[in-house]
């Protein structure tokens, strides 16, 4: 049966005849899956008719809720905004979803960052209120993402002035009647009223945003504990500090503005249109100084001990992207059998590909 709400559904399609529709990577490289999970893969694909690069994410059905990918293609099909990762279409056969996702290809935030080598809190600014303005249109709309962390925020492409994308919408929810109660989320970005079992509004997501501006002025969370029950513990105290020197050089203005998001009480705390209208975000409060050597050495120590990345090198989709518009139209090799865990792809050599990446998920 359709999906209730899905786009151009056509049942009539094998996955044979779904991925006949594009043009995947040459067989001279030898993958063109760029992320492999238990029970999704992620292709790299060029639409023939048109010669528009996508990501084909295709899902399993087993082991797979039915209900849950309907509520994320519902959500992803109600929105349209610069700065969130589409859904181009929709297709499904006996045993699989397909998902034609926007292709993002300039990777993951941190790792831009670290790539730079000048970065102000004017710089974060900029990228907190692109974000900002992405979550206002969301809760306009009544969605709450419920899961937005540093991982999901993405570069839409590898110039240097692209914009930030919005990424993963699996637990984000249309909450028509604005409370929710189901516990959801990453630790280190999850609200108070969440942890505490509460019904919880779209104000977890202006929690997880001072989270994030809390670690892209500093390099480190303003929550950290090894143990998650004192993690949980501090998170739902609010239990945090401005250390120096790590804060010595930051605004006061930035501290307000983070003060505000990492409020406890999800009444007292910013909603989107307010922190749009901090001074830190429109105004000229926050400085111009390069915090990059700062921020750069607490990033690496703190996110540098990943044992995985669930997506692949920006610069490998890139390079294969420009192959593929120099290749002769052949048809993609067959999907491969996904894995048990979330792994990366390797290259030509067996190198596993872990840094920088491109995601739609």
């Amino acid at each position: 049966p359709c999906l209730t709400g899905s786009p151009t559904f056509r049942a009539s399609h094998t996955a044979e005849k779904i991925l006949l529709l594009f043009m995947g990577l040459k067989c001279s490289y030898p993958f063109n899956c760029f992320c492999r999970g238990s029970f999704s893969e992620v292709y790299l694909v060029r639409e023939r008719k048109t010669g528009n690069f996508y990501a084909l994410k295709c899902v399993k059905k087993k082991q797979l809720h039915h209900s849950n990918l309907e509520n994320e293609i519902r959500v992803l099909k109600s929105i349209k905004h610069d700065n969130v990762v589409g859904l181009e279409d929709f297709y499904e056969t006996r045993t699989h979803y397909y998902l034609v996702m926007e292709l993002v290809s300039g990777g993951e935030l941190f790792d831009r960052i670290l790539d730079r080598g000048v970065y102000t809190e004017k710089d974060a600014s900029c990228v907190i209120k692109q974000v900002l303005e992405a979550v206002s249109y969301l809760h306009q709309n009544s969605i709450v993402h419920r899961d937005l962390k540093p991982e999901n925020l993405l570069y839409y492409s590898p110039d240097e002035n692209a914009k930030i994308m919005i990424s993963d919408f699996g637990l984000s929810k249309m909450a028509d009647h604005g409370v929710m109660s189901t516990a959801c989320g990453t630790p280190g970005y999850v609200a108070p009223e969440v942890l505490a079992q509460k019904p919880y509004s779209k104000a977890v997501d202006c929690w997880s945003i001072g989270v994030i501006t809390y670690i892209l002025l500093s390099g480190y969370p303003p929550f950290y504990e090894e143990n998650e029950t004192r993690l949980f513990s501090k998170i739902m105290k609010a239990e945090y500090a401005f250390h120096s020197p790590y804060w010595d050089d930051i605004s006061e203005s930035a501290k307000d503005f983070i003060r505000h998001m990492l409020e406890k009480n999800p009444n007292k705390r910013f909603t989107t249109e307010q922190a749009l209208s901090h001074a830190w975000i429109i105004g000229d409060t926050a400085h111009n100084d390069n915090i990059i050597q700062s921020v750069g050495e607490q990033m690496q120590k703190t996110f540098a001990k990943s044992k995985w990345k669930r997506v692949i090198n920006a610069t490998v989709v890139v390079s294969h992207m420009r192959r593929l518009q120099l290749a002769h139209a052949d048809p993609p090799a067959p999907a491969q059998a996904p894995s048990d865990r979330v792994t990366c792809c390797t290259d030509e050599r067996g190198q596993s590909l872990q840094t920088g990446v491109c995601s739609v998920m």
